[in-house]
């Protein structure tokens, strides 16, 4: 107790740190539902885990994880029925950085899915990994 008496400024550095560490650790920014692209490659080859690009035909086309299926995010509420089959399995929304795929992940979730998850960095961080991109329209 004396030494925290003697110490105070210490102590209530160090308890702040602590706080504002373990906040950020439980709240990530990139959203609860964020996989790096090592968490998303497990999902995929231990889950076999639904991938969808919600980018634009044009972007997919340019380049898209392999096995990904193309529904662009501003169809995505509309074409749901065509993932009916995954609602209880691990589905994984792609974009570009990340950020349209935190929206579309909501949605999903307000949907009934239950395994939903933004790919963390979107394509960019895919890529910059080394891991393999297609190119040219698949589905």
């Amino acid at each position: 107790m004396e030494f925290i008496q003697q110490n105070i400024f210490v102590v209530a550095v160090a308890i702040i740190s602590g706080t504002m560490l373990l906040v950020l650790s439980v709240r990530r920014p990139a959203g609860a539902g964020a996989v790096s692209a090592a968490q998303a490659t497990l999902l995929i080859n231990r889950e076999n885990a639904q991938l969808i690009d919600i980018r634009e035909p044009n972007e997919y086309i340019a380049g898209h994880l392999g096995d990904s299926r193309n529904i662009p995010a501003a169809l995505l509420a509309q074409r749901a029925g065509e993932l009916e089959p995954f609602k209880d399995k691990p589905v994984i929304l792609v974009c570009q950085s990340g950020a349209r795929a935190s929206a579309a992940c909501s949605t999903l979730s307000k949907l009934g899915f239950l395994r939903v998850h933004t790919l963390e960095g979107g394509v960019a961080a895919w890529s910059e990994a080394g891991l393999p991109l297609k190119k040219g329209a698949k589905r």
